[in-house]
């Protein structure tokens, strides 16, 4: 009896034992077969580093074949570590030699030593001259612990200039861009990364290292900006002032000057920027490109779509004189002229020239605003151009705008204040020039930066009588109208507009800068020897249109200079 409990318990034992054991034959089997691929993967990452190399980025050109932003190489010092725990006279005699190059000498033993013993890659001198390279070079030739890497880094070597189309990259590892043309073409300029694969020990020493990818370098940038006029622009804007200068092929839509106040150097953000810069760039939005990124009310120059639908409404005769009093009466106020006095008997033409108010008001009493709304939108305005860069679109308000978004319904009177360009109406400077450079083509073009953009065409549903009618009374306003202060000259034919947009009432402009009057000033220019081309400039709070000209005069006169 004893002797079959104790065979049972045996058993049992047994049993307990197999059972176990077939669990761990399972458990083995399962690691050691199904999970081999696995931990042979996971054992390669103990000793094998995969490493990204970058690759070379694209330039950046002008129409001309000028750079406008490329790569500079420059050397970065390193040690490599030999395992020794303390150096050698040979060696120290080095790190003596190193430490002249260096702001900080203690620095650079101190690192000199921790690479020598973890014998790891330290960097040690970056950027360093090449009088210096040669003075290493000569004294240590071939040394093991010298290590020379030839890097590279992105330069603009025009500094400031065209800042807000080129942009700028980020100063991490992948280098991307963060703005402008930089950011908009990242995949054509960054080119294909190549990879190397490193063989290191468990004390993280590289032991070996190989290219198993090569890499690819970015492809070249061609611009429609041409140097000599974006550098004309720039010096012709006073740097104290806020606003833009564009100048375009009103053809074809290159854009060939496009300048942002204030504006800053991209390649600040090559190295790092401490908070309190940041903050202190951030105080006058030199980011914001005023060109494209920024809305204002497009004054006097939208008279030109409110006369062209007067005219094609026929609540306009080109040939009849218009009686300007100095104001209108329309419900219970006055609207008056920027003459108080009022201008007296004038063409309409000498309505554009004098840029009158009092017929536009007129017009506006007679029309629905949904039509003026109409009207510009075949001007191009309350919808972007498509350029390739960032863009607002601006607003053109409509009966079903204000109801929207103000819940309240269209008043008459507000139609007067639009027919001015003035209310709830805003633009982009790209707009305008490309709106009022329409009326001579006969279409609307897309702006283009990019020289391999297509060219594309709109056509401008106005009639020709009507922009023969704008086009001439354009002629007078840089003659003996508002922009005549322009000035003649005699290798062109100019065509022009001004413009004064209200930022506030006008009894608060004595109360700061901030509410003056933003001013606009549009050119058309046709030289004798030259193709024709746009352009428009837009000074914030200036007070009026005069600093505006003044900027026109001041380029026009170097363009002149260029061409001949």
């Amino acid at each position: 009896m004893v002797t079959r409990v104790v065979q049972h318990k045996i058993n049992i034992i047994i049993a307990i034992f197999c059972f176990a054991l077939s669990i761990i034959l399972i458990r083995l089997c399962y690691l050691q077969i199904l999970l081999n691929q696995n931990f042979f993967i996971k054992s390669q990452k103990n000793f094998l580093r995969f490493e990204p190399i970058p690759s070379l980025r694209g330039n950046i050109l002008d129409s001309l074949g000028n750079i406008l932003a490329t790569n500079q190489p420059y050397n970065t010092l390193y040690w490599q570590g030999t395992g020794n725990r303390h150096l050698s006279p040979e060696q120290e005699q080095l790190a003596h030699t190193i430490q002249e190059y260096s702001t900080k000498p203690s620095e650079v033993l101190t690192r000199i030593q921790q690479a020598e013993k973890t014998k790891k890659k330290i960097p040690l001198h970056i950027k360093i001259t090449f009088e210096q390279l040669c003075k290493l070079t000569e004294q240590f030739p071939n040394h093991p612990n010298l290590c020379i890497c030839t890097e590279y880094k992105r330069y603009y070597p025009h500094k400031m200039l065209a800042c807000h189309i080129l942009g700028y990259i980020g100063q991490n590892i992948e280098a991307i861009g963060k703005m402008g043309l930089e950011k908009s073409c990242e995949i054509l300029l960054k080119g294909q990364e190549g990879l190397k694969l490193k063989t290191i020990n468990s004390m993280g020493i590289n032991l070996h290292e190989e290219e198993i990818k090569k890499t690819l370098a970015g492809s070249t940038i061609v611009t429609t900006l041409n140097l000599p006029l974006q550098q004309a622009a720039e010096a012709a804007f006073p740097k104290d002032l806020t606003g833009t200068i564009i100048v375009m092929d009103p053809k074809n839509g290159s854009l060939q000057a496009v300048v942002s106040r204030p504006n800053f150097d991209p390649s600040i953000f090559l190295d790092p920027l401490s908070a309190h810069d940041w903050q202190g760039l951030q105080q006058k939005q030199p980011f914001l490109n005023r060109a494209f990124n920024a809305t204002y009310p497009p004054a006097s120059l939208f008279k030109l779509v409110t006369i062209a639908l007067g005219i094609e409404q026929e609540l306009v005769d080109p040939d009849e004189l218009w009686n300007c009093k100095g104001y209108i009466r329309f419900g219970n106020r006055r609207y008056h002229c920027a003459k108080k006095e009022g201008h007296g008997y004038i063409t309409p033409a000498e309505v554009i020239e004098k840029s009158c108010n009092t017929l536009f008001y007129e017009i506006g009493t007679h029309i629905h605003i949904d039509t003026l709304a109409e009207y510009a939108h075949k001007f191009g305005l309350g919808r972007k151009t498509n350029i390739v860069l960032p863009e607002k679109e601006g607003l053109v308000p409509t009966m079903e705008w204000k109801h929207t978004i103000k819940g309240e319904r269209w008043w008459p009177g507000e139609t007067l204040s639009v027919a001015i360009g003035q209310s709830y109406l805003l633009s982009t400077p790209i707009q305008i020039i490309r709106m009022i450079s329409s009326i001579f083509q006969g279409y609307l073009v897309k702006p283009r930066i990019l020289d391999a953009e297509p060219i594309e065409q709109e056509p401008l549903e106005i009639q020709y009588a009507t922009r023969k009618f704008l086009k001439k009374a354009m002629k007078l306003v840089p003659l003996r109208g508002t922009g005549s202060k322009v000035g003649s000259f005699s290798t062109m034919t100019l065509y022009a507009k001004t413009g004064t947009a209200q930022t506030a009432q006008l009894n608060k402009r004595h109360l700061g800068d901030q509410f003056r009057e933003h001013g606009w000033f549009f050119v058309y220019a046709k030289p004798h020897n030259a193709d024709p081309f746009a352009m428009v400039i837009l000074v914030e709070h200036a007070g009026s249109s005069r600093p505006a000209i003044m900027i026109a005069k001041n380029f026009l006169t170097r363009y002149q200079k260029l061409i001949n």
